[in-house]
């Protein structure tokens, strides 16, 4: 087997975390949400507040002190370097973007832990009094979307076989 770097994966990983850390600066910076709690109302679905998230996804393993977020880290941690494995090895280039979405993504909620000992979340989509979501932030975007990538592909697409029994997609890698 032969190692091609990622490209596609190791660029879409670098632009999600880089805008994922720009977007929280701005939210926090710029556009002044200093204090837990702030918000502004961008449209009427939507609303930037300023949240600390100190667990993952739905309020989970919530990290209420020094070694149980040092925690969080390591098994976030263990859990993009599994990804960033995964999408070294990956020779579809559509996975390869998806896993570089999830990893560009824990990286940049990785960093804020370990940084400010929380997640910085400002994104709150709702419609009216209803809420569907929690707050959240692009790198958490950048996850889910990743994660659905993969399972719309590894569930509704066939890679075509060619005649060298190779397959058409991922010779595109």
């Amino acid at each position: 087997m032969s190692w091609k770097l990622p490209r596609l994966g190791l660029i879409s990983a670098a632009a999600f975390f880089v805008l994922d850390q720009l977007i929280k600066w701005l939210v926090i910076g710029p556009i002044g949400l200093t204090i837990e709690g702030d918000e502004r109302i961008v449209l009427p679905i939507f609303t930037l507040r300023n949240v600390h998230n100190h667990g993952v996804s739905l309020g989970f393993l919530r990290a209420d002190s020094a070694t149980s977020t040092w925690l969080l880290v390591g098994m976030t941690g263990a859990i993009a370097v599994a990804v960033l494995v995964w999408m070294w090895r990956e020779r579809n280039r559509y996975d390869q973007f998806a896993l570089g979405m999830i990893a560009g993504g824990a990286l940049g909620n990785i960093l804020d832990r370990v940084r400010l000992g929380y997640v910085q979340d400002y994104a709150d989509l709702h419609f009216g009094a209803w809420s569907p979501f929690l707050n959240f932030n692009l790198a958490d975007t950048a996850i889910t979307v990743g994660v659905l990538i993969l399972l719309a592909r590894a569930l509704l697409v066939r890679d075509k076989p060619r005649a060298d029994g190779a397959d058409v997609e991922k010779s595109n890698a």
